[in-house]
């Protein structure tokens, strides 16, 4: 089954994650950039990224070369934004809302505190499905990455391949 992950990430957790189910499945990756970087240290990074999320705003990307039309399965990879997917998911989810038919639909969220079942529940809505193949919640993957993290990515893959 060939499988894509589109991800956004501003802090490297979100990459560092999308990187290992790649190693594991062997899936495809592409990464989501905005045009107009978000803030990335202090309160205008939670201001405004909280800001952009709960608005439900939709960033323009910077372009990406993807033929959702060859891949079976969509996984979806981002931070959790004022309990939100991240925007530019949002942005790539209303460009290629035709591509996503009939996918098989997984995703994965990377949190510090909590949030991350609210913005899957958002996300699953915002695509148009009733639940996802298989979901994951990260805790601050790459600052606690070790045996734990590993393995909750591996049983992750793991379910994906079942």
């Amino acid at each position: 089954m060939k499988t894509l992950v589109v991800y956004f990430s501003l802090e490297g957790n979100t990459e560092y994650v999308a990187n290992r189910i790649k190693e594991k499945t062997g899936s495809d990756l592409l990464k989501l950039i905005p045009k107009k970087a978000y803030h990335d240290k202090g309160f205008a990074k939670f201001f405004w990224g909280g800001k952009s999320a709960v608005m439900a705003e939709k960033p323009e990307l910077e372009p990406y070369d993807v033929h959702l039309s060859e891949y079976d399965r969509i996984i979806f990879g981002f931070p959790v934004w004022a309990s939100n997917f991240t925007p530019p998911i949002r942005t790539f989810v209303e460009d290629n809302r035709s591509g996503l038919n009939g996918k098989k639909v997984a995703a994965f969220a990377c949190q510090s505190g909590s949030g991350a079942e609210k913005a899957l529940v958002k996300l699953a809505k915002t695509i148009g499905i009733d639940s996802f193949e298989q979901k994951a919640v990260f805790i601050d993957p790459k600052a606690k990455r070790g045996a734990d993290t590993d393995a909750k990515i591996e049983t992750f893959c793991e379910k994906l391949n079942a």
